[in-house]
């Protein structure tokens, strides 16, 4: 059976997405911790990213990257922090979000609540900046 990160990537599940491949999606976190975080995984279902064949592991960073450059371009931040974790869900993923300061990452418990309208917004701005 299909984990939720599956059911997103082919669209059986709403999804703020930003980018995608044929092998990769990237979409917002509906749980942010700053305006743009956004998730990026492989299309293929693998719980532990370190268990991801080098091809997949290697390209999806490499998709990341692209991602992240258009979040940089849209999301007014210093950088863009990059994250993996995850023991909640059963499908390797990169978190992506944009930091002001590196305590910005550290902040787990203080999640933003968006609008849909605030989350369709930021996905089409980050979705226009990005070059695949």
């Amino acid at each position: 059976m299909a984990g939720i990160f599956s059911k997103i990537a082919k669209g059986e599940i709403p999804s703020y997405k930003v980018a995608e491949n044929e092998k990769f999606y990237a979409f917002l976190d509906i749980s942010p911790f700053a305006r743009g975080h956004v998730l990026v995984i492989p299309k293929k279902e693998v719980d532990y990213i370190f268990d991801l064949d080098d091809e997949t592991y290697a390209g999806l960073h490499l998709f990341a990257k692209k991602v992240a450059i258009g979040l940089k371009k849209a999301i007014p931040c210093k950088k863009v922090g990059e994250m993996v974790l995850g023991l909640e869900v059963p499908h390797a993923h990169i978190h992506l979000i944009p930091l002001q300061k590196e305590s910005d990452l550290m902040n787990f418990s203080n999640k933003l609540k968006l609008t849909d309208k605030e989350f369709k917004t930021i996905a089409e701005k980050i979705s226009k900046e990005i070059k695949l």
